[in-house]
């Protein structure tokens, strides 16, 4: 799982070696990734640590081939990458900080679903699982690129869902709502946290609601359902 080593990317991985798999901890510093598979472990689980820059190929290639080798053959990916998103007005976006959005939402995913798919194509199964936003829906002001990429991450994921079907292979997306994670500050430009206001829902969204949603789309349970995004935010883009 990419962008596992802190945060949100935390909390889905340990919900998913409760559900019994063995999970690739996955992030830039090797140090957070360690402690993350650590805790998974302490808890019973499977878990090895891999860094890597998963915007790069090169790295992809060979992270893709460690996982593999480490933990055995990857049955399932989830994509949740993420690095700095600045807030600009539109004036002050220039294609490069497009580009550099697109890396981790387009790219990324793209150099990551590559890798593991002749393994899947061969087992005649997998799932691929994207993070998304709720930003497509409810656009803040002043982060133009970061919406644009994440709409596109999700033309990525109903394409992709179209012409692996027949494969056995599953692809879909988890767009999470404001939901508070613990804050770091140890990694420099890193956007780690985000806040949920209030809801229809009547409580605020935690980590683990959204855990939940990634653990079925992973599940054999889902086996039938691809092309979908799952929204998690307890109502918030039905209000005003």
């Amino acid at each position: 799982m990419t962008g596992s080593s802190h945060g949100l990317g935390t909390t889905i991985a340990r919900h998913l070696a409760r559900d019994g798999l063995a999970v690739a901890v996955n992030g830039l510093h090797a140090e957070a990734a360690l402690k993350v598979a650590d805790a998974i472990r302490d808890d019973g689980g499977v878990a090895d640590a891999f860094a890597a820059d998963v915007t790069d190929q090169r790295q992809v290639i060979e992270l893709v081939a460690a996982v593999a080798d480490r933990l055995g053959p990857i049955g399932v990916l989830v994509c949740n990458a993420t690095g700095p998103q600045p807030d600009a007005p539109l004036t002050e976006v220039a294609w490069e900080d497009h580009l550099a959005q697109l890396e981790f939402f387009v790219k990324s995913p793209v150099l990551l679903g590559r890798a593991v798919l002749p393994g899947m194509r061969a087992r005649g199964s997998g799932r691929i699982i994207q993070v998304d936003s709720e930003v497509v829906d409810r656009m803040p002001p002043g982060r133009s690129a970061y919406v644009t990429a994440k709409s596109a991450q999700i033309g990525l994921t109903r394409s992709w869902a179209r012409e692996l079907a027949p494969l056995g292979i599953t692809v879909n997306t988890i767009a999470p709502g404001f939901v508070p994670v613990e804050r770091h500050v140890d990694v420099p430009g890193e956007v780690r946290d985000a806040y949920l206001t209030s809801v229809p829902a009547g409580r605020m969204g935690t980590p683990e609601d959204v855990a939940h949603a990634v653990s079925f789309f992973a599940s054999q349970a889902a086996g039938f359902v691809t092309g979908q995004r799952l929204v998690v935010d307890g109502g918030r883009g039905l209000g005003g």
